[in-house]
């Protein structure tokens, strides 16, 4: 698997998820990860300092994770950050020294280095109101939550706006994730065709 779509709206029928979907279809090889039909507590009970172990979907989550060379998140813009859906799958999943670290310096060290990322957010918010409101929910997911554990480049597409969305411009939306999952897919092969997973392993 070369790329893990993670889908964090918890509506099927959202634009979100057919973002997210059209984006796995296009790229080929991708698994889609649909947060809302995981069975998993989304609450960290005991912050970073208590076991709490994870559930057979989350388990199987971070080993995708692992998995895939390239990680995807599709998620709406609900009150300047991201459904608590998906902040409590991110709250679970990415746990210390698994996918980060702290060095004896202080400073973090992300584990899950030699995997790109995609950054789909779709919101109601004008596009030129987002330097306004300080663009959050990208900068939470693309800076704060994915380069934070070592995925580097990540690339951010915004779908502003959307409420007032007509269909066209939402098909047309459609199609730019399908391009941009191609331009993903071929990334991922080199000259000579050989899957990025493959480099990956070699390197390790």
């Amino acid at each position: 698997m070369s790329a893990l779509v993670i889908d964090g709206h918890p509506n099927p029928d959202s634009l979100t998820a057919a973002l997210a979907r059209r984006y796995a279809e296009e790229h080929g090889d991708a698994r889609l990860l649909a947060l809302r039909d995981l069975d998993f507590d989304p609450i960290s009970y005991f912050g970073y300092r208590g076991e709490q172990p994870l559930e057979p979907d989350l388990a199987d989550a971070l080993a995708a994770v692992f998995a895939a060379d390239r990680i995807v998140v599709a998620t709406p813009t609900w009150w300047a950050s991201t459904p608590a859906l998906l902040k409590g799958f991110f709250d679970r999943l990415l746990l210390p020294k698994v996918t980060y670290r702290y060095r004896s310096n202080g400073l973090p060290e992300g584990l899950l280095r030699g995997r790109a990322g995609r950054v789909i957010i779709t919101s109601d918010t004008p596009r030129w109101l987002l330097p306004f409101t300080g663009d959050t929910a990208a900068k939470q997911v693309a800076a704060n939550t994915l380069r934070f554990c070592g995925i580097r480049p990540i690339r951010v597409m915004r779908f502003t706006n959307v409420r007032h969305a007509s269909e066209a411009t939402r098909a047309g939306w459609l199609d730019r994730v399908a391009k941009a999952a191609g331009r993903d897919r071929a990334a991922s092969t080199t000259a000579t065709g050989t899957p990025a997973r493959e480099r990956q392993h070699t390197r390790a």
